[in-house]
């Protein structure tokens, strides 16, 4: 478990939109919450702690990149990440493997949603691209 960097070199990150940016932190947090629920199903509390403060620490950051001129959407996010982080707290003080499960969940969609989302946003400027190409091409004069 060396975190991101394992897989990612800072050069790299550097070269991520802010979207990529998103989805690894989404990854990142989901793989800390799964690696904390088999601990605590181990009876490791100290490792766990360690994973959902991490997590905890994600969460943060994704709450401290939303884009509030993005409107309404923005704020009901902030929502859900202040209740997610809530809840990390909870399930850490209580050692409660069923609220992780919950948080797990909700992170899980948020995530598939995020994904989606970007699939969509890159179709979207493809197609952009595309019709501007065309619309060049019908209107060069070729000799």
């Amino acid at each position: 478990m060396g975190g991101l960097t394992t897989f990612l070199t800072n050069e790299a990150l550097h070269q991520k939109t802010s979207q990529e940016l998103t989805a690894i932190l989404y990854e990142a947090c989901l793989t800390n919450l799964e690696n904390a629920s088999q601990l605590m199903d181990e009876k490791n509390f100290i490792g766990a702690n360690e994973l959902l403060q991490k997590a905890s620490d994600i969460i943060h950051r994704l709450g401290a990149g939303i884009n509030y001129e993005a409107g309404i959407i923005a704020d009901q996010l902030d929502q859900v990440y202040n209740y997610i982080a809530d809840k990390l707290i909870e399930a850490n003080v209580k050692k409660d493997k069923s609220i992780l499960e919950e948080v797990i969940k909700l992170l899980t969609m948020l995530m598939s949603s995020w994904n989606e989302a970007m699939k969509t946003k890159h179709n979207v400027q493809a197609k952009g691209i595309r019709q501007k190409t065309l619309a060049y091409e019908s209107n060069s004069v070729y000799e």
